[in-house]
């Protein structure tokens, strides 16, 4: 990319400098390559005269008029300037840019894919929640920044694998079933108040129903000790089929769905604690089994398994890790969490060097919460589950296109508000369908091409030059930017800001120049343009995991 390429002459040009003794001895930084606000002073710029001011004793700006002089910029640009306090701006030529536009239609599909994970193998695993209820709209949050995040990745060069960690044991599954084994009770006609820890949430009822209707009063016939493990093992499986259906409406797909019984099925869980206690950081007191991660430098120790004998869901944190990293062998774990985790990342750091591997190679995100919104009303109550928001409802009203889409809008350590009635208004005030349209109305440029007959293969993308066809263009070709920007920084909102300023850049160049004319020659030219430009529009939504419709 040409980013890399300046970057490169510009710390060849330093070291030039400074072999001729017109720049003095200084360590050289990190070269960093920005795009200016204003695109009047070029398409690239750096600050590196400014970085080394402090350390070779001169003024920036002679620093850059130094640099600049010894400066063998790559093919692709066009001019140098240098500008106070101590910046150097860089211009695209413009026979490049035109000739990027043949680049995209020959890569097709492929453009933007790049090779920066060399076949390393990542987990992706996200939501995660426990299967004892109906996802809600948070939960919809991480299901998409995870999902696209997979994706991006997946072009990047890296080996990808999706993953959803079913928490089916514990105390949370152990009280789901105490709750559904209350309503299935009172279902039948038999006196039981629900306890306070409990689920009481209407569609708790609803399944009761559903399993009265298919079992009967069998569970009548039993202990209430086993009576609440099968219901529990009955309940958990039906909210997973209604999650996973959930998944399904919003387009979110998983490789593997992990099984924390497993753990200690296998003998994970156990492998895991030797690990530790060869380490030196298991103690046993208070009757009780300590991860001492006080050794490691956190505040304090955790427990892994309680007085009772029961682990806690740390420890399953930590078999659940061993697993991915001592066992399956992934290069890099990506964690992906809501903000109610906040405070277990230390931890789960310390944890990972406790176990021997480098706490750098797991990442962890953390996304925060949404308020939803209807116009400028806060919406608090689902109208069917009487508790919660059910992301389902949220879908089904508004579509998974634009829910997808708001959803990756904010970064994820920001808060956000979702507004239903903007997400499905068919305008350009809805970020959505704005891109959305750009996308249609290019099909609809190319249906009238082909209507008339016109061949544009011959077309000559030389002939692009006015400032509307340039400006697309420069849009165009940053997507491969775009990519590796999301892959190293796992920050997926990047994707609809970048597709928002490609829609506009195209509405922008559909007023300014008729496509279809009387001109062939730039007629040939301009489906080209377009053509390329749909191919990119329809990479981005399809990354997001949104649809490119050709008609709206």
């Amino acid at each position: 990319m040409v980013k890399q390429e300046l970057a490169e002459s510009l710390r060849e040009a330093v070291l030039e400098a400074q072999r001729k003794g017109v720049l003095g001895p200084a360590p050289l930084p990190e070269v960093l390559i920005e795009h200016p606000q204003s695109t009047e002073h070029g398409d690239f710029a750096t600050s590196l005269p400014m970085k080394l001011a402090r350390a070779m004793r001169m003024p920036p700006m002679a620093i850059a008029q130094r640099i600049q002089e010894h400066l063998s910029p790559p093919a692709q640009i066009s001019s140098v300037t240098v500008a106070p306090p101590g910046f150097m701006n860089f211009t695209l030529r413009d026979d490049w840019l035109s000739g990027q536009v043949q680049w995209i239609l020959d890569a097709g599909e492929s453009y933007s894919d790049i090779d920066l994970g060399k076949g390393k193998r990542v987990q992706v695993e996200f939501v995660s929640v426990n299967p004892t209820g109906p996802l809600h709209v948070g939960h919809g949050r991480g299901a998409v920044l995870g999902s696209t995040l997979a994706n991006v990745l997946a072009i990047s060069g890296f080996c990808v694998e999706r993953e959803y960690y079913v928490n089916d044991m514990g105390s949370q599954i152990n009280n789901f079933g105490r709750s559904l084994y209350v309503r299935y009770l009172q279902c039948l006609g038999v006196e039981a108040a629900l306890p306070d820890e409990g689920y009481h949430g209407k569609y708790m009822v609803d399944l009761a129903r559903e399993i009265v209707a298919r079992e009967g009063d069998r569970f009548l016939k039993t202990s209430e000790q086993e009576a609440v493990a099968q219901l529990a093992q009955i309940g958990t499986a039906r909210m997973l089929d209604d999650i996973k259906q959930d998944f399904a409406l919003l387009r979110v797909e998983f490789d593997v769905w992990f099984s924390e019984k497993t753990l200690y099925e296998d003998g994970k869980f156990e492998k895991a604690m030797e690990l530790l206690r060869k380490g030196g950081y298991i103690t046993e007191r208070e009757n009780a089994t300590w991860f001492e991660s006080s050794s490691l430098g956190q505040d304090k120790d955790n427990v892994l398994v309680r007085s009772d004998g029961q682990p806690t869901y740390f420890a399953s944190d930590v078999a659940y890790h061993y697993d991915k990293f001592s066992e399956r062998e992934f290069d890099l774990v990506i964690d992906i969490w809501g903000s109610d985790h906040q405070g277990h990342v230390p931890r789960m750091k310390a944890m990972l060097r406790a176990l021997g591997h480098d706490p750098d190679r797991l990442r962890i995100i953390i996304h925060q919460l949404i308020t939803l919104r209807r116009g400028g009303e806060i919406v608090r109550v689902s109208k069917r589950s009487g508790d919660i928001v059910t992301l389902r409802e949220v879908v089904e009203e508004v579509g998974p296109d634009a829910c997808r889409f708001v959803f990756l809008s904010r970064s994820a350590d920001s808060q956000m508000d979702f507004d239903i009635e903007l997400a499905k208004r068919q305008s350009a005030d809805n970020p959505v369908y704005y891109v959305q349209y750009a996308h249609a109305r290019i099909a609809s440029i190319i249906r009238l091409a082909e209507e008339r007959g016109i061949d544009f293969s011959e077309g000559d993308v030389s002939l692009l030059s006015t400032e509307p066809e340039l400006t697309l263009i420069r849009r165009l070709v940053l997507l491969p930017e775009i990519m590796e920007r999301v892959a190293v920084s796992l920050e997926p909102h990047h994707l609809p800001y970048y597709a928002q300023e490609l829609a506009t850049a195209f509405h922008s160049f559909y007023k300014q120049c008729r496509v279809v004319s009387e001109d062939r020659a730039m007629t040939g030219a301009r489906l080209k343009l377009v053509r390329a430009t749909k191919i990119v529009l329809a990479r981005v939504l399809g990354l997001m995991g949104m649809t490119a419709p050709d008609r709206m």
